[in-house]
């Protein structure tokens, strides 16, 4: 033990700031859901397993060594949704500070002036609209991340973004209703789509299907995503798995600006 802290150096150092970030970043997505839980029983078998390896228990540390072993695909395949939100997170997040850098931003910064007024307007009319008559209804808007694969769940569409086909669309008895509607370069790209369910367990309970998958698609793209309460008639908008109520459709009409103008 006392040759080990001899011989610590910069290397070491180095290498126990990496290994605590990169923890701690997978603790940042996972902490809301039920995969933490399984994360920390991991983490305690880890540490059983170097305690007994310490201690010379062979038996033991022969049998909790090859739970580890084993556990390594293990957790592949139980952290298969985590470790793509987490890569997904991960990346959008470093590529923003690269792209918002004084440098690199001219090389990758994909300039984007938002959402045109006339968009913005027929959003937060048609929004207050449905919520005044109580019309569920689930919009997606498109950023930087691709969602062809959501798109293909659904029914193409490709339309101009119109707050009469919206409406229509979302009509309790419309085939179109059920589902997510995805927005995407100001153009209604596809309806009825099908989107992942939040696994989060601190999403309160008086929030439905549509809030949690909000919450999903949110959580594993930088989507934002409006919501329209069937029960209430209350606006409410999702970005990064947190969801805020507006208060108005000025407010509403304002967190949509300023979200897309990426």
């Amino acid at each position: 033990m006392i040759d080990y802290f001899n011989s610590f150096g910069i290397r070491d150092a180095i290498d126990i700031v990496l290994v605590g970030f990169v923890i701690y970043q997978i603790f940042k997505v996972i902490r809301r859901t039920n995969a933490m839980t399984i994360f920390l029983g991991i983490i305690v078998i880890y540490i059983i397993y170097q305690i007994t390896k310490a201690l010379e228990l062979r038996l033991l540390s022969s049998l909790l060594g090859s739970v580890m072993s084993v556990g390594v695909l293990a957790l592949f395949v139980v952290f298969q949704q985590e470790i793509r939100r987490f890569l997904l997170l991960f990346g959008s997040r470093y590529t923003q500070r690269i792209q918002k850098s004084k440098w690199f931003g001219k090389i990758f910064r994909r300039k984007s002036k938002g959402l045109s007024e006339e968009c913005l307007d027929e959003l937060a009319q048609v929004c207050g609209k449905m919520a005044e008559t109580r019309t569920g209804a689930l919009i997606v808007l498109a950023r930087d991340f691709s969602l062809d694969g959501i798109a293909e769940t659904g029914d193409m569409i490709d339309a101009a973004v119109s707050r009469r086909l919206i409406e229509n669309i979302f009509f309790k008895n419309s085939p179109l209703h059920d589902g997510a509607l995805l927005i995407a370069s100001e153009r209604i790209v596809a309806a009825r789509c099908t989107l992942p369910i939040s696994e989060n367990p601190h999403i309160p309970p008086h929030y439905g299907m549509r809030h949690r998958a909000a919450v999903g698609v949110s959580e594993q793209t930088d989507a934002f995503v409006v919501v329209v309460s069937e029960e209430t008639g209350n606006i409410s908008t999702v970005e990064g798995g947190v969801i805020k109520t507006c208060g108005d459709l000025i407010q509403l009409r304002q967190s949509i600006e300023t979200a897309m103008r990426w």
